[in-house]
This record gives C-alpha cells, structure tokens and sequence, in this order.
C-alpha cells in the first residue's frame, strides 16, 4: 500500500463522538512508552502522532485519514504511572467502550516492546480481547535494539508464554520504526483488510 495522503481528522474523548464516517478504522494501542507515535508516524510516512519524552501523553481517540480511504486511529495508552488513579479509570472506560462498541474497528493492533518479557498487564488486556472476541493483531515493536538472534529468542519466548492461555500464537509483526522495518507487512494486511470490506 502506498500512503499518498494522511491527516489529522479529530479528536474525541468518547466513543459516542467520534466520526460518523463509515471508513474502516484500525487502532494502535500499548503500554505507555512502548514506540506507538513513531510506530504510526513510520506507517503514516510523515509526522502524524506526536512523540513525547513523557509516557501516556495520549489522553483522547485521536483519528487520522489515510488515502480517504481509512482511519488510523491513536488510542490513549494502557498502564499509566504518571497519571492520578481517576484518570486511569477514564481513560479504561474510553478504551473499552472504543474497542467493544466501535462497529468500523477492522482490527486492533497491540503493540509489545520486543525487549522485555511477557507483562502481566499485556497478558491480561490481550485475554480480556479475546473474551470478548475482538480481533487484534500484535506488533511488537523497538527490534533493532536487539540483535536477529536475540530478536527471535525473545519472540519464541513470548509464544510460549502466550500458548499458556491460547491455543495458538495470534497473528503477530516485528517492527523497527528506526529502520522501517514491518512498514510494509504492516500496511499490507490493512490493505488485505480493506479489500475485504
């Protein structure tokens, strides 16, 4: 897929606000810090998302028009250290109702930094995705701080981790923002999905 334009569309604090358009979306989500504004502005070939040396910046559903064809869609992310305890239950029900109740949500992506070892947090969101029958894909990201070898070591240990609950591995993305890595695979099970509709 070759991205030709990508724009800010809106921001919405609620589900209930976001576009009326009937545009497939496909949301980003991860814990706080994990890469996910580079990770989109790599997709996006522009800058989009904005990073921050502050984790959690992210506080609304924040769309962008791709192509005039789809939504990419920023979600704010899960596992905020910095933020107080009533804003972390804001921001839960936002996600969940986003997730569960958005009828033009195609998939969402999950995104996993490579380098560290299943978290419980994303083991617990992931299950709760399945529960409820969500399709997501996982993307895990910040792989050219690792070498191939580790690269690959640390995914066979994530799968063995996720086949404690799962009867097979969800469909999963290695990715670099750095070195362009997975922009490609990436963009094209989007277009895989598109072409669905």
């Amino acid at each position: 897929m070759l991205i030709k334009s990508a724009k800010f569309s809106l921001s919405s604090p609620t589900v209930t606000l976001c576009p009326q358009s009937q545009l497939p979306e496909y949301a980003f989500i991860g814990r706080s810090n994990v890469g996910k504004s580079s990770l989109i502005n790599m997709l996006a070939g522009t800058t989009i998302a904005h990073t921050s040396s502050t984790p959690g910046k992210t506080r609304l559903i924040n769309y962008f028009l791709i192509n005039q064809e789809w939504h990419l869609v920023d979600l704010p992310g899960y596992g905020w250290a910095k933020v107080r305890k009533t804003e972390r239950e804001n921001f839960g029900k936002m996600i969940e109702e986003y997730i569960s109740q958005r009828q033009q949500l195609r998939c969402l992506f999950v995104l996993i930094d490579i380098r560290l070892e299943m978290q419980a947090i994303d083991r617990q969101f992931m299950e709760w995705l399945g529960e409820n029958d969500i399709p997501f894909v996982i993307i895990f990201t910040k792989a050219d701080k690792l070498s191939k070898a580790q690269a690959s070591e640390k995914l066979a240990t994530y799968q063995l981790a996720m086949l404690e609950n799962w009867e097979e591995m969800p469909m999963y993305f290695v990715s670099s923002s750095a070195k362009q890595t997975g922009k490609e695979e990436i963009l094209a099970y989007i277009d895989t999905l598109n072409q669905l509709q």
